[in-house]
Parts: structure tokens; C-alpha cells; sequence
């Protein structure tokens, strides 16, 4: 009896420290993660949802890019201290923005690479408008057109911008960085679009998701999903981290507040990072 106390001591005790040191090696293969990235550049790439729009506190240099220092890419450079930092998403940016405008400061020392782009090449833009000023039937229509474009062109489009990001930068680790749902259904909001047409909403932000997952797996890199950290702070929840309609500044409509950029973005970019 004695005997198997001990042993059973023995053997939570030798459980315990195995725990322990688990936990330990995941911390630290988390840091040494963090550190190599860190290592290299940062380029920070995309449209409105990686400049930080909705977020405030813009750089003023940054003109009508509206690149905040509440972004997710920033707040990372400020916890990680990269060799370099190069923040260059911009507001309203297409994939051929990205192509045109956006690729100088890749190189052979970039060790990191973020992006979200393909939302408004999918005109998500015009979508949120048509059903916030049009009928429920119009608002369908929109989105269904929308989705074939993601069908049709989009992928095609995502491929050239991950081409040329491998081909300037070839040893950088790439994150693209999906879209949130915009509504939580059934929820708070007593006006507004229809629950039919939030819910399509969502389901052509999953869409638009999925493609964009496709097309970075198929060029090796690693996909960022914030559908699930904005789960329960969607428009219509008790606590968005989405702007819904804002008459007084319309460009921040739809668009992570601060709390979605540290909260919803960050953490799924430093894990993905």
C-alpha cells in the first residue's frame, strides 16, 4: 500500500513536471517564432482592412491610405521591433493597387509579409451600398454577382499578387489576413437590412474567405481566418468591433473599430506570424 502511494506520487509528480516542460517548449518555440520573424523586414501590404481604417489615429503622411497606428500590422512592429518596418496598405486598394503600387519595399532580407486584398476587387464596397440603399431583391442580385466574380476572376487576380510577392521577396514568410463576418443574426439590431440580407452578407464573406484560403495554400503561404476572434462582436452583438452604417464618416462603415484591429487581427496575425 505504502509502495503504491509512492509510485503514484512518483508518477504525478514526473506527469506534472512533463506538463510543465510542454508548456514551457510551446512558450518558447511561440518566442523563437516571433523572434525570427522579427529577424528579418516587415512588409505590411493590402487594402483599408490592414491600413487600419476605422480604427483613428492615422499617420497623416499617409494621405487618403489612412494607415493607422492602431492597425494590426503597426501594433506588431511595436511588440516585435523588426529589422525594418514598411507600412504601405492603403485604403481602397485592389489587387492591381498592390501590384502597382505597393511591392518596392520587398527584397531578399523581407522576412515577413502580410496581406488583405481582394474585397473590393469583389466590390464589397458597392455591395454594402446597394443593399443599404436598395431593395432586399437588388441587395441579393449584387451579391450574387459578386460571388461569381470570385468565382471567375478573383483567383486569378490573387495569383499574380502572390507571384510577384514570392518572386521579390522569395525567403519571407506570407500571412494573408481574411475578412470578418459583418453580422451576428439574430441579434440586437431592430432596423436596417434584413436578416435574409445579413445573412447572404455573411455567407459571401465566407465565400470570398475560402478563395482567398485556396489561392495562399496553393503558394505555400499561411492563411490568417478572423471569422472566429470576431465571433460575438459582429454589427448587431453587444459588443461590435465593426462600424455599421456611419453617415457622419462613410469610409469607416464596415470596417474594424481599434478594439477589431488589437483584438479581432493581432492576435490572429502574431499567431500566424
Amino acid at each position: 500500500m505504502k509502495l503504491s502511494r509512492i509510485t503514484a506520487y512518483m508518477s504525478s509528480l514526473l506527469l506534472a513536471i512533463a506538463f510543465a516542460l510542454t508548456g514551457a517548449a510551446a512558450a518558447h518555440a511561440d518566442q523563437s517564432a516571433g523572434q525570427r520573424a522579427a529577424a528579418g523586414g516587415y512588409v505590411a501590404l493590402g487594402d483599408s482592412y490592414s491600413s487600419g481604417v476605422g480604427s483613428g489615429n492615422y499617420d497623416s503622411g499617409s494621405g487618403n491610405c489612412k494607415r493607422s497606428t492602431r492597425a494590426y500590422p503597426a501594433l506588431w512592429a511595436a511588440a516585435h521591433s523588426p529589422a525594418s518596418f514598411n507600412f504601405v496598405a492603403c485604403s481602397g486598394a485592389r489587387t492591381g493597387d498592390v501590384l502597382a503600387n505597393q511591392l518596392g519595399p520587398l527584397g531578399s532580407g523581407t522576412g515577413l509579409v502580410s496581406i488583405s486584398i481582394g474585397g473590393n476587387d469583389a466590390g464589397f464596397a458597392d455591395v454594402m451600398t446597394t443593399c443599404v440603399l436598395q431593395s432586399e431583391s437588388t441587395c441579393l442580385a449584387r451579391i450574387d454577382t459578386a460571388r461569381k466574380y470570385v468565382d471567375s476572376t478573383l483567383p486569378g487576380n490573387l495569383d499574380r499578387v502572390y507571384d510577384a510577392i514570392s518572386a521579390k521577396a522569395p525567403s519571407a514568410h506570407v500571412v494573408v489576413l481574411g475578412y470578418p463576418r459583418f453580422y451576428k443574426l439574430s441579434g440586437s439590431c431592430l432596423a436596417g437590412l434584413s436578416e435574409r440580407e445579413r445573412s447572404a452578407i455573411n455567407s459571401a464573406s465566407d465565400y470570398l474567405n475560402a478563395a482567398t484560403e485556396k489561392r495562399a495554400a496553393d503558394h505555400g503561404f499561411t492563411f490568417g481566418d478572423v471569422t472566429s476572434a470576431f465571433s460575438g462582436h459582429e454589427i448587431c452583438s453587444s459588443n461590435s468591433w465593426l462600424h455599421s452604417v456611419n453617415w457622419l464618416n462613410i469610409s469607416e462603415s464596415y470596417h474594424p473599430t481599434a478594439a477589431g484591429q488589437s483584438g479581432g487581427y493581432l492576435p490572429v496575425f502574431t499567431s500566424a506570424a
